[in-house]
C-alpha cells in the first residue's frame, strides 16, 4: 500500500495506472501529473476532448481496457485508481487484484490530497438509491446560504479532486456517492453521513443485493459527529446499527412522518427537528412549512425525504433553523426531477425522467392519483412487477419505450389485462410516447415520464431523455 497521506507527501515518480478517461478520470490523471508521478489511462472510449488533455498535460493513454494492453504496457504500477465504469468483474479489474496492485478511487484520493491549502474542508457524504443528487445539492444550497463556501462534487458530476484543487478552497465538500465508488473505495473520514434509501439496483454491477447493500453502507464508517439514516427504511437503519464510526458520533433519523427522539420529521404542515434542540425529550422546532417547501417543487414523500434528510445533515454541521428555512424558500430542484412541464387541455406532463430505477418511480407514481405512466429503458436486472402490482390501480394507461419492452408488455398482460397499453419502439420513440399517452389521458390525469430503467438503450442519458420529452409536450401545448 503506498504511504502517501497528504498534498504534500512526495508523490514524484511513482507508477500510476488510471482506469477510464471521463470527467473524473482526467481529473485523477491530471492531479497526479501535477504531483509528479507517471500516469498512464487504459481506456477503451475515450473522449477526443480528453485525448488532446491528456497530450497536454503529459499523460498516457492506452486505447484499451484489457489485460493485454495492460500488460504489454510492461509497467509495474503503483496504485491503480478505478472509474466507476469498471465493475468488479471486468477483466482488467481483475488482473489487477490478482497482481496485488492496490485500487483506490478518486475519493480516496481526494481524501489524501484534501490538505492542498489551508483551509481544510469538512466533508459530507451522501449516498442511497435515490435522492442522492436532490439531497447533496439542497445540503450545499443551505451550507451556502448560511455563510460557508461549500460545493457539490462526487458523482454528481463535479469531480471531487477538481474541487480538492481550488486554490481557495472551500469550509465543506458535499460529497454525492455511488455504489459503485463505495465499493472500490478505502477509508474516509466524514463529519457527518446519509444513507438516504435502499432498493434493488445496479444488481448486474455488483452481483446480488446483499453486495449493494454490502458497498452503500460503507458510507457511514468513520463518521464523526451524525450518521443520517431513513426510519422508513429498515435497511438504513440496519447499516447505521453496524456501523464503526468515531466515538461520540450520534445517529439521527429523518422521516416524512411525526419523528421520535433524535430525528427530523413532519408534524401536520411543519418540518421539525427533535434532535439538535436541547429539550428534544419533551418538544420539536419548527423549520419550515410545506407552503415554504413547495417553493422548491410538487412537496411528494420523495421530496419531504430528501428535505428532510437535508436538513438533518445541516443541523449536524451547525447551521441554525432559521438560515435552513430561508434557504428552502430560494432552492430550485434540478431538471428532470418530478418537474412540471405543462398543462394541456386538463393534463398535466410530468418530467421525472430521473426516476431510474423501480424505487424511485414509485416515489412519482405516488404522488399522482390518475396517470399515464411512460415507462421501460434499460431495467438493469431489477423485477418491475411489484411496482406494477403496487400502483396498478392508479394508471389510466401506459406507454412502454426502451430495450425491454417484451417484458414489460407481458407484465402488464399479466397483472392488469385490461388497461390500455401502447408499445413504442423505432428512431422517433418521444415524438410517438408524448402522442400516445396524450391520447390516452383525459383531463384531471397526469402524463408521468417516470422510467423505471435507465436510458442508454435509445437516448445518451436520462437528461436526454427528458429533453426530447418536454419539447414533444410544449408541441403538444403550441398546438
Amino acid at each position: 500500500m503506498i504511504s502517501q497521506r497528504s498534498w504534500h507527501d512526495d508523490w514524484a515518480n511513482l507508477q500510476v495506472a488510471v482506469l477510464g478517461l471521463g470527467k473524473s478520470g482526467f481529473s485523477v490523471a491530471d492531479t497526479m501529473v501535477e504531483l509528479g508521478a507517471s500516469v498512464v489511462v487504459f481506456a477503451a472510449n475515450a473522449d477526443e476532448h480528453f485525448r488532446n488533455l491528456l497530450d497536454v498535460i503529459g499523460a498516457e493513454l492506452v486505447a484499451s481496457d484489457q489485460p493485454a494492453q495492460f500488460t504489454a504496457a510492461e509497467r509495474s504500477f503503483d496504485f491503480a485508481v478505478v472509474s466507476p465504469g469498471f465493475a468488479p468483474s471486468h477483466p482488467l479489474v481483475k488482473l489487477l487484484e490478482e497482481q496485488g496492485v492496490e485500487l483506490l478511487t478518486d475519493i480516496d484520493l481526494a481524501f489524501r490530497l484534501r490538505d492542498k491549502t489551508s483551509k481544510v474542508a469538512k466533508w459530507i457524504a451522501i449516498t442511497g438509491t435515490n435522492g442522492k443528487t436532490t439531497t447533496t445539492e439542497l445540503t450545499t444550497h443551505i451550507l451556502n446560504e448560511a455563510g460557508y463556501r461549500a460545493v457539490a462534487c462526487g458523482n454528481i458530476g463535479n469531480p471531487i479532486l477538481d474541487a480538492v484543487r481550488d486554490p481557495d478552497g472551500f469550509d465543506f465538500l458535499v460529497v454525492e456517492l455511488s455504489s459503485f465508488q463505495l465499493h472500490y473505495m478505502g477509508s474516509i473520514q466524514p463529519l457527518a453521513s446519509a444513507f438516504l434509501n435502499l432498493a434493488p439496483d445496479h444488481i448486474d454491477w455488483h452481483g446480488s443485493f446483499d453486495s449493494y447493500f454490502a458497498d452503500k453502507s460503507k458510507v457511514f464508517e468513520n463518521t464523526e459527529i451524525a450518521i443520517v439514516y431513513n426510519l422508513e427504511d429498515s435497511k438504513t437503519l440496519e447499516a447505521a446499527e453496524n456501523a464503526d464510526v468515531i466515538e461520540g458520533c450520534r445517529a439521527i433519523g429523518f422521516t416524512t412522518q411525526i419523528p421520535p427522539v433524535a430525528a427530523i420529521g413532519f408534524v401536520e404542515e411543519f418540518l421539525v427537528d427533535r434532535a439538535f434542540i436541547d429539550d428534544r425529550q419533551k418538544s420539536a422546532q419548527e423549520i419550515a412549512t410545506l407552503d415554504e417547501i413547495g417553493q422548491i417543487g410538487v412537496v411528494s414523500k420523495h421530496l419531504k425525504s430528501n428535505v428532510a434528510a437535508a436538513t438533518a445533515l445541516a443541523r449536524a454541521a451547525g447551521v441554525e433553523s432559521d438560515q435552513i428555512r430561508s434557504a428552502l424558500t430560494s432552492f430550485k430542484l434540478a431538471p428532470h426531477r418530478i418537474q412540471l412541464v405543462a398543462r394541456v387541455s386538463g393534463v398535466d406532463f410530468i418530467d421525472d425522467s430521473k426516476a431510474t430505477n423501480a424505487h424511485a418511480a414509485a416515489a412519482s407514481l405516488a404522488a399522482f392519483d390518475s396517470v399515464v405512466w411512460i415507462v421501460g429503458g434499460l431495467l438493469k436486472g431489477v423485477d418491475p412487477k411489484p411496482l406494477v402490482q403496487e400502483f396498478g390501480s392508479k394508471l389510466r394507461g401506459a406507454v412502454v419505450i426502451g430495450k425491454d419492452t417484451q417484458i414489460l408488455e407481458a407484465l402488464f398482460a399479466e397483472v392488469l389485462p385490461m388497461l390500455p397499453v401502447r408499445v413504442i419502439s423505432g428512431a422517433d420513440v418521444m415524438i410517438e410516447a408524448v402522442e400516445a399517452a396524450a391520447s390516452l389521458a383525459q383531463a384531471g390525469d397526469t402524463v408521468l415520464l417516470a422510467p423505471a430503467a435507465a436510458s442508454m438503450d435509445q437516448f445518451v442519458d436520462y437528461a436526454d431523455r427528458g429533453l426530447k420529452f418536454q419539447a414533444e409536450v410544449r408541441k403538444l401545448a403550441g398546438s
